[in-house]
């Protein structure tokens, strides 16, 4: 199973409490976790787009740093951790981000790839004068089709005269191509966002489900696989999950239990006013998982919680899951929780031997 970590672009990471951690994104915080990520072996690393935040007590990802720019600085300081950043596809042309994503593969190495979203909070695009309407609520993958498809184009061939509804190229040209193939995700969960994935893209993340029920979340890759027997495409899953370890069950449920008591429900109204603004897309989307009141506290992703052999345990299931090729993770404490992962945890994992092997060679 590959493992990769969503690192805390936003202030206070995943937890909207304030009995969380509390602190503000940076560069040396990002540097922090992912070297230590490659030091363990993880993976990759993944960062989110985010330009407007929930408020509240916490000021909830009111404090944000920029993907592409942030995965463009820890390019040139790790050497074999692969890098994922955010595209948020209203904000910038596709002729734009393919340079970008040249520009980063160059400075990687060829360890790049991105993270592709259609944009689902209005405020952020409203702001900047930049929301094309609510119909784009219904239209959204059809624009984000014709994005990659350019973006491919230009990867592939340095040239694109792509004619859509949404994007006209005129003998648009990228030079230097990448070196390797950059790879592309998508979360969508709603049936055009499946079918988009099955389509154009080469991984869907999907959230996990629940508190310590590892494979609750097999329904979505079951969904995918029905996706991509149409297209023919190999499209494997990642599961997104929150790590809360400590030595015991009990030490590590007590947290859990504080975060949730401290939930800033200012924030968390703000999230569920932004879901409920959709009302195009169907009722199986992340968005949707991300706003039910039920465990808003961490954005009702899914939550391994226990001692390190529990979550270890836990992840191991996880990856019996058909067609599910990795998770990505979170933690209460990105920094301590990385170093857990990869001395407490990840050695007991079945899933992960290959890494302590290579590690031993």
């Amino acid at each position: 199973m590959k493992v990769g970590v969503f690192i805390p672009i936003g202030n206070n990471g995943w937890l909207i409490s304030e009995n969380a951690p509390q602190y503000m994104p940076s560069f040396e915080l990002n540097r922090e976790i992912v070297t230590r990520a490659e030091r363990h072996g993880l993976d990759f690393a993944l960062s989110m787009i985010k330009l407007r935040g929930f408020g509240g007590k916490t000021q909830f990802w009111d404090y944000n740093l920029e993907s592409f720019t942030l995965m463009a600085g820890l390019a040139a300081v790790t050497s074999r951790i692969k890098l994922f950043a955010t595209s948020a596809t209203l904000t910038m042309p596709p002729a734009i981000a393919a340079r970008m994503a040249s520009t980063i593969d160059s400075i990687s190495g060829g360890r790049f790839g991105m993270n592709i979203i259609t944009g689902w909070q209005k405020p952020e695009y409203s702001q900047m004068g930049l929301w094309p309407g609510d119909e784009y609520f219904a239209r959204r993958y059809d624009y984000v089709a014709e994005y990659v498809q350019v973006m491919r184009e230009l990867w592939t061939t340095g040239r694109s005269d792509f004619k859509g509804d949404f994007f006209t190229m005129d003998d648009c040209r990228l030079s230097p191509r990448p070196q390797a193939e950059i790879k592309i995700i998508c979360a969508g969960q709603s049936d055009a966002g499946m079918a988009f994935t099955a389509q154009y893209a080469d991984y869907n993340f999907c959230l996990g489900k629940g508190v310590n029920t590892p494979t609750a979340f097999a329904p979505v890759t079951a969904k995918l696989r029905a996706a991509t027997a149409r297209t023919g495409r190999d499209v494997t899953a990642y599961a997104l999950f929150m790590i809360i370890a400590d030595e015991t069950d009990e030490a590590a449920m007590a947290k859990w239990e504080s975060y949730r008591a401290g939930v800033d429900t200012e924030a968390v109204a703000w999230l569920m006013q932004q879901a409920a603004a959709d009302t195009r897309s169907g009722p199986d989307t992340n968005v949707r998982q991300l706003a039910d009141p039920a465990s808003a506290v961490n954005i009702n992703m899914g939550t391994l919680v226990g001692s390190y052999a529990t979550v270890a345990r836990l992840l191991d299931e996880v990856a019996t899951v058909d067609g599910a090729e990795g998770v990505l993770l979170t933690f209460d404490d990105f920094v301590a929780g990385v170093d857990n992962f990869g001395r407490r945890i990840q050695p007991l994992m079945h899933s992960r031997r290959h890494v302590q092997q290579a590690a031993a060679a």
